[in-house]
């Protein structure tokens, strides 16, 4: 990964920007923190300004988590109401952006017209050409995939440089960080390593889909004071995984 310390210019031109639902709840523990949604759209904003080509897979655990809280209930269906919460999720972003000035589309892997238009391929393709930010939501349309799959899917579909995975944590540890303190951060891992070590970063289904599509992931802390910006310039930060 090339790196441009003195004007800080993007090295990326595409890039897939993972954001979990709970990132939306800010610290209510639940649902959607308007004032922590307008931040994280005001950092979306600025890379878009870079001329960056923005497309967003967003998960929905801030409402429902899907079969993980099914509590006995039919593990598909939890999942599509897991689905149908990232496209609440999906919509408040979107209204975030457009209040910043950002053109952006909502595409959804399940069939909701008056809300959103169906995702195809080329159609995101051309809207990320255009610099439109493109938010996917409802996952791959199929239960038991999570968003992480959706988004190493999207990111080979749209022919991305980079996953950005957000996170609260700057990085992939040895060990718990808050527990451990001597827990040491990985600056760079293989794809194989997550596999070996277990490491839960992503799912296995993501990670093998990276793998074989040679699409790096950058784990890294979205909270952190310019940590957007940083990440797509190529700057020290976070986790790096690739081949």
């Amino acid at each position: 990964m090339k790196k441009h310390p003195k004007n800080k210019k993007p090295v990326y031109k595409r890039i897939i920007l993972k954001l979990s639902g709970e990132s939306l709840q800010g610290g209510r523990g639940y649902g959607i923190d308007a004032s922590v949604t307008r931040s994280i759209a005001s950092q979306i904003k600025e890379i878009h300004g870079l001329g960056i080509e923005i497309a967003i897979v967003i998960g929905g655990g801030n409402i429902f988590r899907g079969s993980e809280a099914a509590e006995g209930m039919d593990a598909a269906i939890a999942d599509y109401m897991g689905m149908l919460a990232t496209a609440i999720n999906g919509m408040a972003l979107q209204d975030a952006l457009e209040r910043e000035g950002v053109f952006t589309r909502l595409q959804t892997a399940i069939n909701m017209r008056q809300i959103a238009e169906p995702y195809i391929r080329r159609r995101a393709i051309r809207h990320l050409e255009k610099k439109r930010v493109v938010i996917f939501v409802c996952g791959t349309g199929n239960p038991y995939f999570t968003t992480y799959t959706t988004a190493a899917l999207r990111a080979a579909e749209v022919n991305a440089d980079l996953i950005l995975k957000a996170t609260k944590v700057d990085g992939v540890y040895s060990a718990d960080p808050l527990k451990d303190k001597k827990a040491k951060r990985f600056k760079k891992l293989a794809y194989i390593d997550l596999l070996r070590k277990r490491l839960k970063v992503m799912d296995a289904t993501a990670i093998s889909l990276c793998m074989d599509n040679q699409i790096p992931i950058l784990i890294f802390n979205l909270f952190g004071k310019g940590n957007l910006k940083k990440a797509v310039s190529g700057q020290n930060i976070g986790t790096i995984i690739r081949g």
